[in-house]
């Protein structure tokens, strides 16, 4: 029997015989070299976009993954792993609401169709049909990358969007995600009340107010009870990391003050579900006419430290100074 060990064997044998140029002869797999030490290009801030999934790193150790696969109901964030901790602080699917995807865009309903449960791709889909990185614009500290998504059913496209991330790695202590999306009517659209809807955030277990963990909004309001329905620059949740109890991590979504004309109150939960969405507190139906777009801009802040720490008020006062 012709081994892959004797095949090889047996072709090196060849080859010194004929003289024949090896690299020529195999394919880079059996080519392959080790590497004693890490490679220089891995050093510092990287990413990686094979089709539809795309990985950063920072000294070849994973920040985050943006997945766009299409058997998904939308792409979505995950991990997004703490500055210090490298643990993830979403989670990717957590009870109750296993359909919680980390951090994500969708709506439910909208034109008949659910673009956020759990349920069957032809109830609605959230479909990437272009992700890639932005190579021009990489810099030793920030990384960004771009998409186009369908929001699609059959017989029906209410919506498509273009999005633009930029991954920035400032200091060792935080981690930002700038999120802009383009949100295009392709249908007349009309919306009596959502409250899955738009840009959202489900937070790991360990820093939920359910598990020890606390939420708080930009006016230090405090968990659910005092954040929901308030308006606010940024809500996020914060706590001891229950694999790393020395360890204090947060991660929050900075409202900017134009979404949505400014009027955007947040909708938060305990067990760590969280969204700067007013189309969960409508008082008459929100509409766009076909060919009207809707642009809005957040920063996800993933950080070491309580909020007043990692100065978020002077942070959001920078970001929207921009």
């Amino acid at each position: 029997m012709l081994t892959r060990r004797k095949m090889i064997a047996k072709s090196l044998g060849a080859a010194s015989v004929s003289g024949i140029a090896l690299a020529g002869m195999f394919s880079p797999e059996l080519l392959a070299i080790d590497y004693p030490q890490p490679v220089p290009e891995a050093n510092g801030l990287t990413a990686y976009c094979n089709h539809s999934n795309l990985i950063v790193r920072y000294d070849n150790l994973p920040i985050l993954s943006y997945r766009a696969q299409s058997n998904l109901k939308y792409p979505y964030f995950y991990p997004l792993n703490g500055p210090k901790s490298g643990l993830p602080l979403t989670t990717e699917s957590a009870l109750p609401y296993p359909h919680h995807r980390s951090l994500w865009l969708g709506c439910d309903p909208l034109n008949g169709g659910n673009y956020w449960g759990d349920n069957a791709l032809k109830t609605g889909q959230i479909r990437s049909v272009e992700l890639a990185l932005d190579t021009e614009n990489q810099t030793d500290t920030s990384v960004t990358f771009n998409e186009k998504c369908e929001w699609t059913r059959p017989g029906s496209t209410p919506l498509k969007d273009v999005r633009q991330y930029t991954v920035t790695r400032p200091h060792d202590s935080q981690i930002w995600i700038d999120c802009e999306f383009g949100i295009t009517a392709i249908e007349d659209i009309s919306i009596k009340r959502a409250k899955h809807s738009f840009f959202a955030m489900r937070a790991a277990s360990d820093i939920s107010p359910a598990y020890g963990g606390t939420l708080m909004n930009s006016h230090g309001d405090i968990n659910a009870k005092g954040t929901y329905g308030k308006t606010a620059d940024w809500c996020g949740y914060f706590g001891k990391r229950k694999l790393r109890p020395d360890l204090v991590e947060g991660i929050c979504i900075m409202n900017h003050p134009d979404n949505f004309g400014g009027n955007c109150p947040w909708f938060t939960r305990d067990y760590g579900h969280l969204s700067p969405s007013p189309l969960a507190f409508l008082k008459s139906p929100w509409t766009m006419s076909e060919g009207e777009t809707l642009d809005l801009r957040y920063r996800v802040v993933l950080h070491v430290g309580t909020p007043q720490e990692a100065k978020l008020n002077e942070l959001f006062q920078q970001w929207i100074a921009v």
